[in-house]
């Protein structure tokens, strides 16, 4: 199974994911964790999974689909990000599925550890 972890070292309320990443490797060798960013052409799987930092959640939490994100005003290709080019991947087929294991941007590192832990196994 393969996971992909999106976020941004330089910003600290978008950097919890990538944080974790070795940890996570350690305790789940059998995931293929793979870091990419979310705007550049990715390999994807039919039915993807990804870790990401979800701003303006209090709780951690398993996103099944992507109706449940609004999206960022896109005025310019600049403003192109996950959710949309998740969408894209969608409808032109490339997934059937996503789930997105959202983390809130200060959430302590090892409750996000724990959750994420306990959340990779289930599926």
């Amino acid at each position: 199974m393969t996971v992909f972890v999106f976020g941004n070292p330089d910003l600290p309320q978008d950097s919890l994911p990538l944080k974790l990443l070795p940890r996570l490797r350690d305790a789940m060798p059998e995931i293929e964790f793979k870091t990419v960013d979310p705007n550049e052409e990715w390999e994807t799987e039919e039915n993807t999974t990804i870790i990401d930092t979800v701003i303006n959640i209090k709780e951690p939490g398993v996103f099944t689909d992507l109706e449940s994100f609004s999206p960022s005003p896109r005025l310019t290709m600049h403003d192109f990000d996950a959710y949309t080019n998740l969408k894209l991947l969608k409808k032109i087929g490339k997934i059937s599925s996503v789930k997105i294991i959202g983390l809130p941007p200060d959430m302590p590192e090892n409750d996000a550890f724990e959750f994420l832990i306990t959340g990779l196994a289930r599926l």
